[in-house]
């Protein structure tokens, strides 16, 4: 018999239904059966300690992903901001650049006044640029490099000498040789900048001292070339004096935060932006090298607030501080630009020099401790002043009426969107020596003037003879005013302003008209296609009969002008004053002929520029030329020239002129300035409403307004407003006499100082006048010869 395991019976299934089991042994079975099972389940299940470690990595994981991907982000932001445009330069506005050559209209004074505004520096023998030393005749000049619109100019040493019509010679120091022509720098006048209120004049690391980046890195971050953009043992050294100090008082940030923080952050205080500080930094330290990121910091970092105007910079901080280059900064004046870093509003040096100064002279014991200063030096500079500008200097001009023409030119020239345009350079026709004095002008006149009523107000236009270029405006009694522009806005009536204009027409024909042409002067009444009449008067009232044309010119004289006005026609007069640049529609009716022809200083130092040009008409302008940040020049269309006033009679009109300031209704003018060739014409609207003047001298043209904004009587003729205003520029703005060249087509002529008729040089009763050649006949028999005591007497 096979032995076989006897198998065991199958455990019958449970119902659904269970019955509680009731007996002990069961019990304790099945307690050790759960038991098993938890201990077997236990075994499976990680430990705590591996929970952790797995859910560390998982979010160490996503956060590495996150911020690398964050780091991509900022990365892109930091690129954008380094590889592009850094900063919206805003547009530079320069004067005009002055030009010296011989014969130019510009005395010793002027020059100097000149090199002053430009911050050069007077001593007894100049060693380096910005300096210069001046005798009663001459100036040595080391003129600084600088972009002129026609090419950049190399430093230069040149010996300058006058004589009493103004620049003699110009030549190089080095060799002696005369230069044609020599330029200064122009004055950089303002930077229009944007909406955000910052304004920085940028300037490359290898144009500033070295001395200045030695001290920023000494006090700022002297581990700068070191570390990778944060330095973890300043911060914990910040920390440390910090707590200790129970206050903040000392910051752990490199320059590359502080970059960091001024090109992409807020100031806000919080751990979240200090983390997002340094992760910008150290992707900064490691897209760029260093001397990229000092650059930027350089031009970036906040050094003071001009009004509304926050300073960013250390270029345009030299200029603010000091009032020029950073090139030409002492060592005392470059400490205190690292030094107000810090603090530039605790160390204002206007209203904290003490503060300021204790500060600089830190620096410059840092610089001397480290060894970049000899104990000798370092004293030296710490017993120097601070030598900033005065506080009263501006370091931007107000030009709101000259400015607001600039912009409309450059409007018209070169498209609404180029100021808009980052570092862009705009090159005017401004004459600042001129600004000035046409502003202190009109503030001292005015003043005078407003004893009689305080609603007086003002406009003037200076134009420079040469470039026909506008050199000043003033647009209102307070220059700096930005409002109505009365130099250009207003359109009033401009009475005798407008008789040169008629003389020249009639002079054109020489055959019929010289200077000696006697005019009537008797009443004369006018009826116009309306059946309405008018009879001018003479200022006086009364009536001569008849006049020379020049003594009618000269004094002013309305109803002989009137009847040389209508004997030519007022069309022919109205073409003339058309081609002389007058824009606007003029009326061609009598009244015309005494200015009932509205206009602006503006328009009339249009007019006024083409008699003061021989005659040339070219269209005044404000701006030469721009420059895009590149350096090169936007095209523009050129002016036209036109002559539009023969140059013979144009020449007879200014010696007419001449005559006015001599012994007519400008005599007060000319008695001012005696010995002065000076050229000019008032004039006087109805009821002495509108009092106006227009003269020049060999530099400048002016035209002047003085009324009320209401268009009421002001009590005032040209002669005693505007011609007052124009009296106090030349008292601070020395005239240069006109040079009365001849001309070809002109000669000296004779006339019977009775009849006009042309005459021989030794005939008797003949007054001298310039007379067109081709129509001067001279009678050969002039009746009664002068006797040898006339002709000793000189007629």
């Amino acid at each position: 018999m096979t032995n076989k395991e006897t198998p065991k019976p199958r455990r019958p299934r449970q119902s659904s239904t269970r019955k509680p089991s009731t007996g002990k042994s069961a019990s304790s079975k099945s307690g050790k059966s759960q038991s098993a099972k938890s201990k077997r389940a236990a075994a499976a299940r990680p430990g705590w300690g591996r929970r952790i470690w797995s859910l560390s990595w998982k979010l160490g994981l996503i956060l590495i992903a996150a911020m690398t991907i964050y780091s991509i982000y900022l990365d892109q932001i930091i690129a954008r901001k380094f590889e592009g445009q850094k900063w919206h330069l805003p547009a530079q506005v320069f004067s005009r650049s002055m030009a010296l050559y011989p014969g130019a209209a510009v005395s010793h004074a002027q020059l100097i006044a000149e090199l002053k505004l430009l911050g050069y520096r007077k001593v007894a023998n100049p060693r380096q640029v910005g300096e210069f030393s001046a005798s009663m005749t001459k100036v040595d000049l080391w003129r600084r490099p600088f972009l002129h619109p026609q090419g950049s100019q190399e430093a230069q040493r040149v010996m300058i000498t006058f004589d009493s019509q103004g620049v003699a010679s110009v030549a190089r120091s080095s060799d002696h040789r005369e230069l044609a022509v020599f330029h200064l720098e122009p004055v950089l006048l303002d930077r229009m900048i944007t909406g955000d209120g910052e304004d920085r004049l940028f300037v490359a690391t290898d144009k500033i001292p070295q001395a200045i980046v030695d001290a920023l890195i000494l006090v700022e971050d002297r581990s700068f070339y070191e570390h990778h953009g944060v330095n973890p043992f300043a911060i914990l050294r910040a920390a440390m004096v910090n707590i200790s100090a129970g206050r903040t008082v000392q910051g752990g940030s490199t320059l590359t935060q502080q970059l960091a923080k001024n090109f992409f952050l807020s100031s806000e205080r919080s751990i979240i932006r200090k983390l997002r500080e340094a992760l910008m930094a150290i992707i900064i330290d490691f897209r760029y090298d260093k001397d990229e990121i000092l650059e930027a910091y350089l031009n970036e970092v906040y050094m003071g607030q001009d009004k509304s105007r926050a300073v960013h910079g250390m270029g345009l901080a030299s200029q603010f501080y000091f009032g020029r280059p950073i090139a030409e900064l002492t060592l005392p004046q470059q400490a205190f630009l690292v030094a107000a870093i810090k603090g530039p509003s605790y160390y204002n040096p206007w209203r904290y020099p003490e503060r300021a100064q204790e500060r600089r002279d830190l620096v410059l014991r840092l610089l001397m401790e480290s060894g970049q200063l000899s104990v000798a030096q370092y004293k030296a500079a710490v017993e120097s002043p601070l030598g900033v500008r005065k506080a009263s200097k501006p370091v931007h001009q107000k030009l709101p009426a000259f400015f607001a023409v600039v912009r409309g030119e450059l409007s018209r020239r070169f498209g609404d969107s180029l100021l808009q345009q980052s570092g862009i350079k705009v090159y005017t026709t401004l004459d600042p020596l001129a600004q000035e004095a046409a502003e202190q002008a009109v503030r001292s006149t005015m003043k005078n003037l407003e004893q009689r009523d305080k609603a007086l107000q003002v406009g003037m236009v200076v134009t420079d003879k040469y470039s026909a270029g506008i050199a000043a405006m003033v647009g209102d009694k307070v220059p700096s005013y930005q409002g109505f522009n009365r130099a250009v806005e207003i359109r009033r009536p401009i009475g005798s302003l407008i008789k040169p204009f008629v003389y020249a027409t009639a002079l054109t024909h020489g055959d019929k008209y010289t200077l000696a042409t006697p005019l009537k002067d008797e009443p004369i009444t006018l009826t116009n296609s309306h059946g309405k009449t008018w009879s001018p008067q003479n200022v006086n009232k009364q009536f001569s009969g008849e006049v020379p044309l020049m003594t009618a010119f000269k004094k002013s004289m309305n109803v002989p002008t009137v009847n040389l006005g209508m004997a030519i026609g007022t069309d022919a007069v109205a073409t003339t004053l058309a081609k002389s640049g007058w824009n606007e529609a003029i009326p061609e009716y009598p009244s015309m002929l005494l200015g009932a022809v509205n206009g602006s200083p503006l328009m009339v130092a249009q007019v006024y520029q083409t008699l003061a040009d021989n005659g040339r008409y070219r269209q005044l302008s404000a701006v030469t030329h721009v420059l895009d940040a590149d350096n090169q020049p936007l095209s523009a269309s050129q002016r036209a020239t036109v002559q539009a006033i023969p140059v013979a009679s144009d020449f007879l009109v200014q010696h007419a002129m001449t005559q006015v300031v001599q012994s007519g209704t400008a005599a007060r003018l000319g008695q001012a300035f005696p010995g002065v060739t000076l050229a000019g014409k008032t004039g006087t609207s109805n009821d002495s409403r509108d009092s106006w003047f227009a003269g020049f001298d060999e530099r400048n043209v002016a035209a002047v307004w003085v009324g009320l904004d209401d268009n009421g009587k002001t009590s005032l003729y040209g002669s005693s407003g505007a011609m007052a205003v124009y009296q106090a520029f030349l008292k601070q703005r020395a005239p240069i006499g006109l040079r009365r060249t001849p001309v070809s087509g002109v000669v000296p002529g004779y006339f019977d100082a009775k009849t006009g008729v042309a005459k021989e040089k030794g005939c008797n009763n003949v007054v001298a006048l310039p007379a067109l050649s081709e129509s001067y006949h001279p009678a050969k028999n002039c009746g009664d010869p002068l006797s040898w005591w006339q002709k000793l007497m000189g007629g």
